[in-house]
């Protein structure tokens, strides 16, 4: 389902239409007034955002959650989001300081605590799984090899969700943990020749490998195309759009991109459900 710029305006006009989107999100039937009991008697204060009852306690939709005690308009925050979900490629700091019309400062700030809604605990992966493990960052020489570059391992679920993870280091102990962890066991995997992944546990897991060192990319049902393009897409975005991401902040774009991937054939526009995810976030409204 597409979600344009003219479905955005047309819907959050102003701060207050975002406050109410979120008071609904928050409270669908209702806020339970904490002080004398009564129920959906709330009526938005024009001076602040908040929600007062008619005894006259306050409520307060976007305590806890990112947008908590920030003095940027709730306009500015929907259209950061909705920008960071339009772009299949990211939006970087700059690109957002000269959008939103905020200091470089406010808009990085902006990019980051946006991304907190991106991170997402998934149920194992089940089915057929497809392994592998790439390199990001830095200038690999034939002295360094890998020194420089941060390693991200990732599983993808044939016809299903991207996981993504950044790790210390490549060897048997961490992928095997990984896979471990994400991966339903009876799963059948698909990776390549690496011989890492030979050490999986046959108990667990059907094991198939492609081995790219001779040339050979597809085998029947055998392949790991399917990771392939997701790295593409992560590895051109960073160089094109981020240029350089550090090895602290890694993690936070690899879910970001994780994310939009996992979403890409959802009914429900990408943005909305962004936004529908601040509701979820913990924390009193009072």
């Amino acid at each position: 389902m597409r979600y344009t710029i003219k479905d955005f305006n047309k819907q959050f006009k102003n701060d207050a239409a975002c406050l109410e989107h979120i008071y609904n999100q928050r409270f669908p039937e209702g806020a339970a007034c904490e002080k004398c009991g009564v129920k959906g008697h709330f009526s938005a204060v024009v001076t602040r955002r908040s929600y007062a009852c008619q005894c006259g306690f306050q409520l307060y939709p976007t305590a806890g959650t990112i947008f908590h005690k920030s003095p940027t308009s709730l306009r500015t925050w929907f259209f950061a989001m909705f920008l960071m979900t339009a772009s299949k490629n990211g939006v970087s700091a700059k690109e957002l300081e000269r959008q939103l019309g905020v200091t470089y400062k406010c808009a990085w700030r902006i990019a980051h605590q946006i991304r907190q809604l991106l991170a997402e605990e998934k149920p194992q992966l089940k089915g057929v799984v497809e392994a592998d493990e790439t390199w990001i960052g830095g200038k690999a020489t034939m002295s360094t090899r890998y020194k420089k570059k941060t390693p991200v391992a990732g599983l993808l679920e044939r016809g299903g969700d991207v996981v993504a993870k950044v790790l210390p280091r490549v060897n048997m102990t961490t992928l095997k943990r990984n896979i471990s962890a994400n991966v339903a066991e009876g799963s059948t995997l698909m990776t390549d020749e690496l011989p890492a992944y030979k050490t999986v546990p046959r108990s667990a897991f059907i094991h198939y490998y492609v081995t790219h060192s001779a040339k050979e990319y597809v085998r029947g049902m055998c392949h790991t195309n399917g990771l392939e393009g997701f790295w593409s897409q992560l590895k051109r975005s960073i160089n094109g759009t981020f240029h350089s991401v550090s090895r602290k902040h890694l993690q936070k774009y690899v879910n970001e991109f994780s994310y939009r991937y996992n979403r890409r054939k959802s009914e429900t526009p990408m943005f909305l459900h962004l936004v529908a995810g601040v509701a979820e976030m913990h924390g009193s409204a009072v």
